[in-house]
């Protein structure tokens, strides 16, 4: 009778063990957003009414899977970049995403744990640069939203293992352009 008693006290006690453990290695996924307009930028009246865009990324723990979308910039986007910075404060480059840019351009970027703790916290903000504005024509600050547990960390039921992650690419958002 003893057994049957301790064996559920302790298979309990593993699980939870064992699930704490494997909570505290996984990492958290967090959508990430910007909308980008020409009132956000820092200094410098860009005039450029029809400019815009949007800043999607998923930050994984260090893993930034990003796309970005804009239009009716004043020319060409030469560069876009993930500054560090408050709201209506500029700061210096994070992550560069890409120069030039293209319509729906997107990609992936490891970055620095205090990057990542910028991102979370809006700390952080996306600019798309031109030549006419290279310090930044559209701009937007990175909201993120509660972390949610990752994918890739989450076991499996039927094998106990871990799944698979999203291999979209940084593809899969809908630009709306």
């Amino acid at each position: 009778m003893g057994a049957r008693f301790v064996t559920p006290v302790v298979a309990t006690g593993l699980a939870a063990a064992v699930l704490a453990a494997h909570g505290a290695a996984g990492s958290h996924v967090q959508n990430l957003t910007a909308k980008l307009t020409t009132a956000q930028e820092v200094g410098a009246s860009v005039k450029a009414p029809a400019a815009g865009g949007t800043f999607k990324a998923k930050l994984d723990g260090a893993k930034l899977t990003w796309s970005l979308a804009f239009k009716g910039l004043t020319g060409r986007a030469t560069a876009a970049h993930i500054h560090l910075g408050k709201k209506g404060v500029s700061g210096p480059v994070a992550v560069p995403l890409c120069a030039p840019c293209k319509k729906g351009a997107h990609g992936t970027a490891t970055v620095s744990a205090a990057v990542a703790a910028a991102l979370g916290k809006g700390r952080a903000y996306a600019n798309v640069h031109t030549a006419k504005n290279p310090n930044g024509e559209i701009r937007g600050q990175v909201e993120g939203g509660t972390p949610t547990p990752s994918p890739s960390a989450t076991p499996s039921p039927s094998t106990g293992g871990t799944e698979g992650s999203d291999s979209s690419g940084g593809g899969g958002y809908d630009y709306g352009y």
